[in-house]
């Protein structure tokens, strides 16, 4: 995205410099001097920080237009703890009010896995810090991306016969090893033993992914960005259908800046250490001869 067009996506919003500042974890005057064009050359990524807030705002107004029967709390830029500035929606954003006889209404922050697991079987939800996020029912094009990936990830992990899985959603993963959390990544990498009778993963996989949708965009690129760098998530891959980008944080060196590729890349897998890489043009093909056969 050019400087020009971040601008008038800002403008557009009515965001304000110190804000896009805060978010992204910016210098104001790195901020300002972008958007005034006193700074010709901007690092790259620093452009794709202020792009993700950008493309964060835009998802999170769309989702409230889609839904406004909800009561929504207002947008907060606020820091998170131990984190570079990431922001986050309210939980109400994209809360789920659990209804089951089986649970009794309680404030955000105070449900646990008892009240997770106490949940009918046919609702599908994430616990997060003690909140229920609902999880929608995935679109088409969101399985066919997974399936392709699931394909190209276990190719990766065949050949190199090393001691990584790799599996998909739905896959319960007790990410802080505490009470309060529940997570389900679209697809997760797992280096090192566990126990193949447990009914949930404990701790944070290697790398995990999720495909963005309208209904997870912000949870996916805000909160669970935030999540997963603390957990100890070692990669973290955003794959937006809508964009044709993927983002991969390679969270090992502290980089919280993403690496940014297209739908025809070959992206490296950061923790197979140059063994491995994803085709990203093979799930491109894919998606191109279903469209083209209708």
């Amino acid at each position: 995205m050019t400087i020009e067009e971040l601008k008038n996506r800002k403008t557009a919003l009515g965001l304000t410099n110190e804000m896009i500042a805060k978010a992204a974890d910016l210098p104001l005057s790195t901020v300002q001097k972008i958007m005034s064009g006193a700074t010709k050359a901007p690092r790259k990524a620093t452009l794709v920080a202020i792009e993700t807030v950008l493309s964060a705002e835009e998802s999170r107004r769309r989702n409230a237009s889609d839904h406004t029967q909800v009561t929504r709390s207002s947008y907060a830029y606020e820091d998170l703890p131990e984190t570079h500035g990431v922001v986050r929606d309210s939980p109400a954003e994209y809360k789920y009010s659990p209804v089951s006889k089986n649970i009794s209404e309680k404030r955000d922050g105070e449900y646990t896995l008892e009240d997770y697991y106490a949940l009918p079987d046919e609702r599908r939800v994430e616990l997060i810090d003690g909140v229920f996020y609902d999880m929608s029912a995935p679109a088409v094009i969101h399985q066919k991306i997974l399936g392709e990936l699931h394909i190209l990830f276990r190719e990766c992990t065949d050949a190199h016969e090393g001691q990584c899985e790799v599996y998909l959603s739905p896959c319960d993963v007790r990410l802080d090893m505490d009470n309060k959390t529940m997570v389900q990544p679209d697809l997760l990498v797992i280096c090192g033993p566990y126990d193949l009778g447990a009914k949930r993963f404990e701790g944070a996989p290697d790398l995990a992914l999720e495909i963005l949708s309208p209904s997870t965009r912000s949870k996916d690129m805000l909160l669970k960005l935030y999540k997963y760098q603390n957990a100890g998530v070692k990669e973290y891959w955003i794959v937006d259908p809508d964009h044709e980008t993927v983002l991969v944080y390679d969270f090992r060196d502290g980089n919280f800046y993403p690496e940014k590729y297209d739908f025809d890349s070959v992206i490296p897998i950061h923790i197979s250490d140059g063994q491995c890489s994803i085709d990203f043009s093979r799930v491109n093909r894919a998606l191109k001869k279903v469209r083209s056969s209708k």
